[in-house]
């Protein structure tokens, strides 16, 4: 198993909706780490979970960059649009509220084992709030 990390930009800020999206490939990975910090001074609110159904035809989605350069690119992507959006969770996994200053943040670490991401589904960071800030967003996993 290898790490690898990806920042990202969110540009959703309505709310009810998703503006990040982990989405594993073929194979498991585990969510190791994520740092959320505002890019704009907004007062903020985010929840963590997965999705019913995840993203369809995600729009430009990105593959985590190896943090070993001897590795190879993982299967894991990050997605910010979709043609359809993922659902909302049932129930979150971690909720943030973030005051209304750029660069407020948290970095959420997930233990020893990390936060599993089953092959081909997602985890989805979920706007709670009217005109949340823009976000950004990295993710560092082990697949």
């Amino acid at each position: 198993m290898s790490r690898h990390a990806l920042r990202t930009r969110t540009t959703v800020t309505t709310s009810g909706a998703a503006c990040y999206e982990l989405i594993a490939g073929a194979d498991r990975c585990t969510l190791l780490e994520l740092h959320l910090f505002l890019g704009a001074a907004t007062q903020s609110l985010y929840g963590l979970g997965r999705p019913a159904a995840i993203g369809i035809t995600p729009t430009s989605p990105v593959t985590l960059l190896p943090e070993d350069p001897a590795d190879t690119a993982p299967g894991a992507r990050a997605a910010v649009a979709w043609g359809t959006g993922p659902t909302a969770p049932a129930n979150f996994l971690r909720l943030v509220n973030l005051p209304a200053a750029i660069g407020a943040g948290i970095i959420w670490t997930f233990g020893p084992k990390g936060l599993v991401i089953a092959a081909a589904s997602s985890l989805v960071l979920w706007n709670l709030q009217a005109n949340s800030a823009v976000l950004d967003v990295v993710a560092v996993i082990d697949e």
